[in-house]
């Protein structure tokens, strides 16, 4: 039984964290896909540079992506354990499923009381203060 209790992340702190690793992500699938190639084969592997990136750091990192270590925040499963390595895929695939859908998957963190997209929802995690 988790009885440990952990200050949620802001919702504006979560933002800033993603952008942060937006751009580095962007900057490494320029340098990948700087020979060209078809847009599926792009797609395919900035999709795996995303997965890698997010599983990497948020199972090997201490729930951190860079963007989290600068402003001060971590993932975490729900239970206060660390997250797996098929809940971090989980959490990117929710990602990818957020923006589609109108940004609503990243904006519900805004009115949900445990601030989860749903993308924490999917893997059961929370984005909790360092």
């Amino acid at each position: 039984m988790q009885t440990e209790t952990h200050e949620l992340a802001s919702f504006g702190e979560r933002a800033v964290a993603i952008i942060i690793d937006s751009v580095i992500l962007s900057v490494i699938g320029g340098i990948f896909g700087a020979g060209g190639g078809a847009v599926i084969a792009g797609g395919f592997v900035g999709f795996i540079i995303g997965a890698a990136y997010q599983w990497y750091f948020l199972t090997r990192q201490d729930g951190q992506t860079i963007g989290k270590m600068i402003l001060g925040i971590r993932v975490i499963k729900t239970d206060g354990t660390p997250i797996s390595d098929a809940e971090a895929i989980m959490r990117y695939v929710g990602y990818l499923i957020n923006t589609p859908l109108l940004l609503i998957g990243w904006l519900w963190a805004l009115i949900d009381d445990s601030r989860q997209g749903f993308h924490d929802k999917l893997a059961n995690t929370y984005v909790i203060k360092t």
